[in-house]
C-alpha cells in the first residue's frame, strides 16, 4: 500500500484529496488489487449532486463488479473521461492519473487516516 498520509480514506475504499472546498476522489490501491483489471467505469456526468454514503457509480474488473460510494456531501464538478476511456489506469495509477472525479464538498464527513486505514485492512 501506498504511503499516502495527504489523503483521507473511507471503509470503501476510496481516497479523498482535499483542496479548499474541491475534493478529488479516486479508489486506494489496495481497492484497484482487490478488484484485478479494471475495464469498465461509469462515473456521474458534472453538476450531478451526490450524497455521502450513496452509490455514484460503477467499476468493473475480470473478477467482479463494484460500487463507488460518494465519501462526501457536494456536487460533482469533474469525471475523468481518461478513466473512463482507459479505465487501467485505476490500476497502473490509483491516486495519480487514475483518480475518478471532483466534487465541490458541501460538508466533509469524518474520514479514515492513512493508519486508521490500514487498521482497516490489515496491511
Amino acid at each position: 500500500m501506498t504511503d499516502r498520509t495527504d489523503l483521507q480514506y473511507t471503509e470503501e475504499h476510496e481516497w479523498v484529496k482535499v483542496d479548499g472546498e474541491t475534493v478529488t476522489i479516486g479508489i486506494t490501491d489496495y481497492a484497484a488489487e482487490k478488484l484485478g483489471d479494471v475495464v469498465y467505469v461509469d462515473l456521474p456526468a458534472a453538476g450531478t449532486p451526490i450524497t455521502s454514503g450513496t452509490v455514484v457509480g460503477e467499476i468493473e474488473s475480470t473478477k467482479s463488479v463494484g460500487e463507488l460510494f460518494a465519501p462526501v456531501d457536494g456536487e460533482v464538478v469533474e469525471s475523468n473521461q481518461a478513466v473512463v476511456d482507459s479505465p487501467e489506469l485505476v490500476n497502473s495509477d490509483p491516486f495519480g492519473e487514475g483518480w475518478l472525479m471532483k466534487v465541490t464538498a458541501a460538508s466533509m464527513p469524518k474520514l479514515l487516516s492513512l493508519d486508521e486505514y490500514r487498521a482497516l485492512t490489515g496491511e
